[in-house]
């Protein structure tokens, strides 16, 4: 069974293009041209991965990308033809897996699109044995049932937040770059895209430190990347 996409993107000839792109990849594509009608496909039908505009009419970007982080996990790939950091951080900020700026070429989105999907099918499927814990200071990731406890309180993590943290802590006082994470996680180089490393460490360090300016767990080393204390 192909797998189902859905662009929300006011551009009607942008949305057609990138449909003809990736159903040529074997993918089943859905289009809605507006922010009210697009969250409500998006929230009432299931999708393996969503593309959305963040210039929308009705609604913008970042409250679909809110609505739909709150009840599902569906990879969400967000679009803008603003080059603000700003705009990037808010949406990676709201749980969003991956940001990219118009102008791009279809192939790039197709790569990204791939990308996205093969890891969390991965994910998905992964036949990992019973009980896989980390438990680190209070720190407890429970990988089976990709949940983290600090000191008993459930902490909810978005996916890419959960796979860095996991990362992470399973290679402890190891130090990785931006560039090293971002190609473990995203499965993708950096290209350029290391403030989407840096925006999940801080959204990290806001759920399981007690204080976000010492960090307990992930250290930063000035000029290199980060690592796990232990």
């Amino acid at each position: 069974m192909s797998k189902k996409i859905l662009i929300i993107e006011d551009e009607l000839a942008i949305a057609e293009l990138e449909k003809d792109y990736l159903e040529v990849d074997g993918y089943e594509v859905k289009i809605e041209v507006s922010g009210d009608t697009g969250m409500e496909t998006a929230l009432n039908e299931d999708f393996n991965l969503i593309i959305l505009d963040i210039m929308l009419p009705e609604v913008d970007g970042f409250e679909i990308c809110r609505q739909v982080r709150a009840k599902k996990d569906t990879p969400v790939l967000m679009v803008s033809a603003k080059k603000d950091d700003i705009d990037k951080i808010r949406g990676l900020g709201l749980g969003a897996d991956d940001y990219i700026t118009k102008p791009f070429s279809p192939s790039e989105l197709v790569a990204r699109v791939n990308a996205h999907l093969a890891r969390y099918e991965r994910l998905v499927k992964s036949g990992q044995p019973q009980n896989q814990i980390v438990e680190i200071r209070g720190l407890k990731i429970d990988k089976d049932a990709r949940r983290v406890f600090l000191n008993g309180e459930e902490k909810i993590l978005t996916t890419k937040e959960f796979d860095l943290l996991t990362f992470l802590a399973e290679h402890p006082n190891k130090v990785f770059s931006k560039e090293e994470l971002f190609k473990k996680i995203w499965d993708m180089d950096s290209v350029g895209e290391i403030a989407t490393v840096t925006v999940h460490i801080k959204k990290i360090r806001e759920k399981i430190e007690y204080s976000t300016s010492k960090p307990q767990y992930i250290e930063t080393i000035w000029g290199v990347g980060y690592r796990f204390k232990v």
